[in-house]
């Protein structure tokens, strides 16, 4: 059952999002090394969009909490017109890794379709490089690669 995400289920959001980073840490170090107080700053940031009536905030639950999505909508860049808005998805998160091909491409579907109603063209998905998991599952929903970052320490 996916529905509005509330309040109360923030912390569970923080939970699940403190996982995926700690995992995401040991593909590439220094770029998702975690700051000090992170879960503490990404409940108040998680919270806030939650309320936030022109986000679109969802979670799957049925026999409790399996997963959410969080999706902001906002204009291309001045150099692109891809048509409208573009709906982007960073806070995605799923209880575990075999979730992700069904709990995770149904948030998705539904986030979609939100996005779609309010005059999103295209939807933009954050996937660290090695969570091929998730990656499956955003190829499973007919996403693609459009771009990706590259990174090196500079010590």
């Amino acid at each position: 059952m996916i529905r509005a995400a509330l309040p109360g289920d923030v912390d569970d959001m923080v939970k699940l999002m403190a996982r995926r980073r700690e995992q995401y840490e040991h593909y590439q170090p220094l770029f998702w090394r975690r700051a000090e107080g992170a879960e503490e700053g990404h409940a108040a940031f998680l919270a806030k969009l939650v309320e936030q009536p022109s986000a679109i905030s969802l979670v799957a639950a049925s026999d409790g909490f399996a997963g959410f999505v969080i999706a902001t909508l906002v204009p291309s860049p001045p150099v692109y017109d891809p048509g409208g808005l573009t709906c982007l998805i960073d806070d995605f998160s799923v209880i575990d890794d075999t979730s992700w091909r069904t709990v995770g491409v149904a948030l998705l579907e539904a986030a979609c379709d939100e996005a779609r109603s309010r005059g999103a063209v295209q939807v933009v998905v954050v996937c660290g490089q090695a969570d091929e998991a998730k990656r499956s599952a955003l190829r499973l929903a007919g996403l693609t690669v459009a771009s990706e970052w590259w990174t090196v320490p500079l010590s």
